[in-house]
């Protein structure tokens, strides 16, 4: 479930390893790219933190991050 904290929607991930983590961020990055919207994230092996918010609207959290985080949940 994301959570809205800091003016920021935030995820953790956990997958069963470090490949499919980055096979995760591979899927996101073409999505990102796609919808002009990129994550603030990091990764450490099998775990991968997703923030999202609106740099262009003063870092809030706006629809567009909103409609990203529900694409991003359907590539699970």
């Amino acid at each position: 479930m994301w959570k809205e904290a800091d003016n920021k929607l935030v995820k953790t991930f956990e997958f069963k390893d470090f490949s499919e983590a980055f096979a995760f961020m591979t899927r996101v990055a073409l999505l990102a790219e796609s919808q002009q919207h990129h994550p603030n994230w990091s990764n450490v092996y099998n775990k991968v933190d997703i923030e999202l918010t609106t740099h262009d609207k003063g870092n809030t959290v706006t629809e567009k991050d909103r409609e990203l985080a529900q694409a991003i949940d359907r590539l699970i």
